[in-house]
């Protein structure tokens, strides 16, 4: 037997006792070591998670051991991996163009189906990366990374660029480091003071912009009056994503990679006369999740410092309702089982 965490219904955790699962051909079953809590699971939680139905076992930011291997699979048993929880169809157009992230027929786990808040997990052996000498609550935070690295790859970021992320979260903060990586001049924008300042002190950004202030105003004397040239938002705040088409230089490009249940609008001539490009940034790929173990193991990519709060399985449906609260300070939390 194992226990699951199981979000019932927005606001309501419960544990779940099942037979463990056996693999099928071409799986593995992973025994869960290290689990990152995501903003989805923060939004599923909260009942305003698009793509979700209830009952659900959240977790897709995972790390843990090869305990067992279905038919067919090669992978050795006992070997430390991270998980690429996005399952593509393989056959559909955004696949054949090798966009796997943007499958139209995607499955993420967690979201789409069952995820890994739980003890044993079966799994596609493609989807599982044996990565050794990274800690397990570090592989945990390599998809959340992810998300971040596949942002700056959209956005065509280069040493060139002057580049501004709004919203200092995790994914916002892994943002700004690959973007950084790439030697752009890195900006970074929220309304919360500490996460400003953990970012500045942390992630070695260039500049931090207020947002309780005047934006443009702050943009303009930190670029000479060009403003940024990439835009990358994180924030999941309609009115903050349609703020940037006015924050943007001229040939500059604004990637979305937040997610809202909301439409959003922009003036036609400010969108006109910049030549605005606007992408939008969803999941990320598996070079991307190389990209990143690359990073975390030759130094140039920060997970630890992002880890502010841990608890162990058991506690999570205790705790989780503190660590959503703002005042709480949670940048990044992992539950681990030993």
């Amino acid at each position: 037997m194992m226990k699951s965490i199981v979000c019932q219904q927005p606001g309501e955790l419960k544990f779940l006792k099942s037979e463990k699962p056996q693999p099928k051909a071409g799986e593995v079953l992973l025994k869960i070591r290290a689990i990152g809590v995501c903003g989805t699971d923060i939004h599923a939680y909260g009942g305003n998670q698009p793509f979700f139905s209830y009952p659900r076992v959240l977790g897709h930011e995972l790390s843990g051991e090869i305990v067992d291997t279905g038919e067919g699979v090669e992978l050795p048993v006992g070997k430390p991996a991270y998980v690429i929880p996005y399952l593509e169809c393989g056959i559909c157009v955004a696949c054949r163009a090798g966009k796997t992230n943007c499958c139209t027929n995607i499955e993420v786990i967690g979201v789409h189906r069952d995820g890994g808040m739980c003890e044993y997990l079966c799994l596609p052996a493609s989807h599982v990366v044996i990565t050794e000498g990274v800690p397990f609550d570090q592989l945990a935070v390599v998809e959340c990374l992810a998300i971040g690295a596949h942002a700056v790859r959209r956005g065509n970021i280069s040493k060139d660029d002057t580049v501004m992320v709004l919203g200092a979260g995790p994914i916002g903060l892994g943002a700004a480091q690959f973007a950084k990586i790439t030697g752009a001049k890195t900006f970074i924008a929220d309304v919360n003071d500490g996460r400003l300042s953990f970012a500045k002190r942390e992630m070695n950004i260039d500049a931090v912009v207020d947002c309780k202030g005047d934006v443009k105003a702050q943009l303009e004397t930190l670029t000479g009056g060009e403003y940024p040239t990439v835009i990358i938002d994180c924030t999941g705040n309609p009115k903050a994503m349609e703020s940037t088409f006015g924050w943007l230089a001229h040939g500059g490009t604004l990637v979305f990679v937040s997610v809202v249940n909301a439409d959003i609008s922009f003036n036609d001539p400010e969108f006109h006369k910049r030549e605005t490009t606007l992408k939008g940034s969803r999941n990320a790929t598996k070079e991307d999740f190389e990209h990143v173990v690359a990073c975390l193991s030759n130094g140039s990519a920060k997970s630890t410092c992002m880890v502010t709060h841990k608890t162990d399985f058991d506690a999570f449906p205790e705790v989780f309702p503190e660590w959503v609260k703002p005042e709480t300070g949670v940048v990044k939390a992992v539950i681990e089982i030993n």
